[in-house]
């Protein structure tokens, strides 16, 4: 039998795992004899946090293990039936269900934008309806934290950034996820035990201020440490006094250690107080006893900001612990994540569809579409355009589109050498159709991405805009869209 954690990481179990009304409109479809209408529906979000010029696309596994797993069980449809709202005929044709849809998805780790569509499903409506929640819930928290975390690591610069968030976490699996997403955005280890053996992670942590309160001495408590942990020595020195005792005492024990002959690099943590000053008087106090370069982790509420303002100040610090601000993305804890029908299927062949509101950003991009990004001659990506499924799209040169706000604008992308197709066929037909990838491999994607991207998109503060256009033809139909909703019906 299954663990509640195991059901988590490959997602079985979880068809309730919805919203309601997304329940009501199969049985709706179901009624009305529309089992087999063919849709479209994309996930794009429609904003980035607030500071923060690119988004780290994740998630993207956790919910096709969901998808190959979909399926109601005895319960679910005894709950189901409790509610007296379903009939039998819907009820017996959950009993049986099993996802047919299709999937395209811009692969994780990969730097995306708003309006985008980051994930592309099709199938018969009743089932492309019913992922819509859990599509939601899973790469909308994954992709926001993986963000955060690529913040936080660009901040730390070439330092490594330990995710120290899980007791801080939106319950279990808001840890569990997020611990991966961090991963993903560029940390180098999680706290989260659990997160490492389901998702073969680096796991780091060494002791709390409760081990050194329970010896009776300082001087004791990092002794026994490092008899037990010679290895993986790093002791936290701020219980009582860092300087006059903490880091003292964490040098006669380091300094003990190398007179047996422990060849070790000493390495202590900063959890409280003023860390620039106090990670300058611990690096001097450290090189006056011998040790060159010991390793001065920090901790306490970081964030990048104070990251960023810590290696301004020339902080001798060169390892970093992050918590709350991480796994809860403190400061955006959202992504504006959405899931809206592009197109359907008729008689005439696939027909768009397109949400219109007075507030042209919350109007959609109508049609199945392909997303392509151009690079300029140095590999820098130059931006992302929106083509329908049909076109033909041009690979370098003077590139036109038109402006996902306002279709009617031209707009042009110059100079573009190289182009690159970015959703891939995922799911067919219910079925996986790429092999799981690691998330090593995810990591290292994510870390190509940060490398070629300019700076200018990467400030902490103010980033250059990246731009999406829309292709000319797609640009049209939506202006033309706006206008008249129904008009490409």
């Amino acid at each position: 039998m299954s663990t509640c954690n195991d059901c988590w990481h490959k997602r079985e179990g979880l068809a309730l795992l919805t919203d309601f009304y997304e329940l009501t409109m199969m049985a709706g479809h179901l009624k009305d004899g529309r089992m087999e209408q063919q849709v479209s529906f994309d996930y794009f979000f429609r904003s980035l946090p607030p500071h923060t010029g690119f988004a780290v696309a994740a998630g993207l596994d956790s919910f096709l293990r969901y998808l190959e797993h979909l399926r109601f069980t005895e319960s679910d449809l005894v709950y189901l039936k409790s509610l007296n709202v379903f009939d039998d005929t819907f009820l017996d044709y959950l009993a049986k269900f099993k996802s047919r849809c299709s999937v395209r998805a811009v692969p994780e780790g990969t730097f995306v934008f708003p309006g985008e569509p980051v994930i592309q499903v099709e199938g018969p409506i009743l089932d492309a309806q019913l992922i819509e929640t859990a599509l939601l819930n899973m790469v909308n928290h994954q992709t926001l934290i993986a963000t955060k975390a690529a913040r936080v690591c660009l901040a730390a610069e070439d330092d490594p950034v330990l995710e120290f968030g899980l007791r801080r976490a939106h319950g279990p699996d808001g840890g569990l996820s997020a611990s991966r997403a961090c991963y993903i955005g560029g940390c180098t280890s999680t706290s989260n035990v659990l997160a490492g053996k389901v998702y073969h992670m680096p796991v780091a942590g060494t002791h709390a201020h409760s081990w050194v309160m329970s010896f009776s001495t300082e001087l004791e408590a990092f002794r026994a440490f490092a008899r037990i942990y010679p290895e993986r020595c790093v002791l936290l020195v701020d219980t009582y006094d860092p300087v006059k005792s903490g880091i003292p005492n964490a040098i006669q024990v380091f300094c003990e250690m190398r007179d047996r002959g422990i060849d070790i690099r000493p390495a202590v943590r900063l959890d409280s107080g003023d860390l620039a000053k106090l990670s300058k008087i611990c690096h001097s106090m450290m090189s006056d006893a011998g040790f060159e370069d010991p390793l001065i982790v920090a901790s306490n509420d970081l964030n990048e900001d104070l990251i960023a303002d810590l290696k301004r100040q020339g902080a001798c610090i060169n390892a970093w612990g992050v918590g709350t601000h991480l796994i809860t993305a403190y400061d955006a804890p959202a992504l504006s994540g959405v899931y809206k029908l592009v197109a359907i299927e008729t008689e005439k062949g696939w027909q768009p569809r397109m949400k219109v509101s007075s507030n042209l950003e919350k109007a959609t991009d109508p049609g199945r579409k392909q997303l392509v990004r151009y690079y300029d001659a140095a590999g820098q990506p130059l931006g992302d355009v929106l083509y329908l499924e049909e076109e033909q799209w041009p690979e370098s040169g003077v590139i036109p589109g038109r402006s996902r706000k306002n279709p009617h604008a031209v707009r042009r992308l110059k100079n573009a050498a190289s182009a690159q197709l970015l959703l891939e066929p995922v799911f067919e037909k219910g079925k996986r159709v790429q092999s799981p990838k690691t998330l090593e491999s995810i990591r290292k994607t994510m870390l190509e991405q940060r490398d070629c991207f300019p700076e200018e998109y990467k400030r902490l503060r103010n980033p250059e805009i990246f731009r999406v256009l829309l292709s000319t033809q797609l640009g049209e139909m939506k202006d033309a869209m706006l206008m008249n909703p129904e008009s490409a019906q």
